[in-house]
């Protein structure tokens, strides 16, 4: 499996290389976001661009990293959603479940705006203070 991780201050953004999110694939993407959520990252902006197909279980690949970042009090974002993408994930009525943004810079506030909500609430990482 292809991709790159860009480690930010608040968040990273995971760009998947590959045309296909499948059953080949799946797997893979699910250990990498364990891996990434193990490290600490728990706001995450995974860009699709480069994906053209995806299956059922890349579907719940990708919900497998939205359940962690939720899990653990940060926030998941999809961006660059290629239109045979978006019509399954609207299909499957996971866009009322996902956040999906049309841009780097979108997903970028979404997660900052997230954040500040999170703090004004007075919680942290480790649950509410």
């Amino acid at each position: 499996m292809k991709f790159t991780v860009d480690k930010r201050e608040r968040y990273l953004i995971f760009e998947l290389q590959e045309s296909r999110l499948d059953t080949g694939i799946a797997p893979n993407l699910k250990t990498e976001f364990v891996l990434l959520n193990n490290e600490g990252f728990r706001n995450m902006i995974v860009d699709l661009s480069a994906v053209s197909f995806v299956d059922s279980s890349g579907l719940g690949a990708i919900l497998i990293g939205n359940r962690m970042c939720k899990n653990a009090r940060g926030t998941f974002v999809l961006t660059g959603v290629q239109d045979p993408v978006m019509k399954l994930i609207k299909i499957s009525q996971l866009d009322e479940i996902l956040m999906i943004a049309g841009s780097e810079e979108e997903a970028n506030d979404y997660i900052l705006m997230e954040e500040v909500q999170r703090e004004i609430e007075g919680v942290n990482g480790q649950g509410e203070a």
